[in-house]
């Protein structure tokens, strides 16, 4: 449907007709396997607050969380057009204070523990569910961004 009002962007002459290099592909699919991973997560946390939260905080942050990803799958999507201001939006906003954001909770529980093995040693089923989505999410975060930054990648955004 390009071209009609159900277009979702406006179609732009600085589309490469071959469409984006791998690298540029690779880090997209990375960012949307990170915001699964992200969304899982939140969902995860907000079935076992459940039970001690208030429903209505839960259904606010999970909405603020909904919106703030789809966000990101937009610049996303806009970073794919080759579009150098998403690239450096992702950049800086996953791949800085994103990641900063995922990695200071399970780092202040490493800091915190006597012995590395007091993390798993009381650890529910949960709470391993939980660690594999986050681990998912920061492996996925630190395979976008480096592609991002690939030479192909480079002269894919250099030429926008």
């Amino acid at each position: 449907m390009t071209g009609t009002a159900f277009s979702v962007w406006p179609a732009s002459p600085r589309v490469h007709p071959g469409g984006p290099p791998h690298a540029v592909r690779v880090a997209f699919v990375a960012l949307v396997v990170a915001l699964v991973a992200g969304g899982a997560e939140a969902i995860t946390r907000a079935v076992r607050a459940l039970s001690t939260a208030d429903p209505a905080s839960l259904a606010t942050g999970l909405g603020f969380r909904a919106a703030l990803y789809l966000l990101v799958l937009a610049v996303a999507v806009r970073m794919t057009y080759g579009d150098r201001w998403a690239r450096l939006l992702i950049t800086v906003g996953i791949g800085v204070f994103g990641l900063l954001s995922l990695i200071i909770e399970p780092l202040a529980a490493a800091m915190s523990a006597n012995q590395l093995r007091d993390l798993v040693r009381d650890a529910a089923p949960a709470s391993l569910l939980l660690a594999t989505f986050r681990t998912v999410h920061v492996t996925a975060v630190l395979i976008a961004i480096p592609a991002l930054y690939t030479r192909h990648a480079r002269r894919y955004f250099r030429k926008r």
